[in-house]
């Protein structure tokens, strides 16, 4: 019997997101399906599978992500599914601890991917929201939606950029402690 659920993470917030996948998965449920705001479960022994996501660099059907899926499909891993350029593991606990990051370095260069999505985002629609000030200026209209919803959108993707600012800083931070 597959059980559907409809949440809604952030992208900074994916280590709650996976949090969330492996509390559900220890309780039986495990991932079968996702995608925008959809996860789909069936059930399965407690704790039988643990979950990772990973933001990728390329698309999900880039050659060079496919072949890294393949290779992670290789080490005992299942590509459950994806979302934009998310993806969506998971391993038998009885295969032995599930890691995608061997080093703090890996970790790091995981959330440059994620910043640099986010800045991207934000910064679109920053210039959206200008323009759009501008031309509705112009034009002397009293409500600017697309402008306002482009300003929203940028303001939380700053919001977003700085928590995955302090979370890689913490990361150097640890990684420079190590090296001393």
């Amino acid at each position: 019997m597959r059980k559907t659920i409809r949440k809604w993470f952030w992208a900074w917030d994916f280590e709650k997101e996976e949090k969330w996948l492996n509390e559900l998965a220890a309780k039986g449920l495990c991932l079968v399906s996702v995608g925008y705001c959809k996860y789909e479960f069936e059930q399965c022994l407690p704790g039988e599978y643990g979950i990772k996501l990973e933001f990728l660099e390329k698309t999900v059907n880039h050659p060079e992500s496919v072949q890294y899926i393949s290779f992670l499909e290789d080490t005992g891993a299942e590509h459950v599914g994806s979302y934009m350029r998310w993806v969506y593991l998971r391993k038998k606990r009885a295969d032995g601890e599930f890691e995608l990051y061997s080093d703090t370095e890996s970790k790091i260069k995981h959330l440059n991917r994620i910043l640099s999505f986010i800045m991207i985002l934000g910064a679109l629609n920053l210039y959206l929201g200008i323009y759009n000030t501008f031309l509705f200026i112009s034009y002397q209209s009293p409500l600017n939606l697309v402008g306002i919803l482009s300003y929203t959108v940028a303001a939380v993707a700053a919001f977003g950029s700085v928590k995955l600012f302090n979370k890689r800083k913490k990361l150097k931070n640890e990684c420079s402690i190590f090296e001393q």
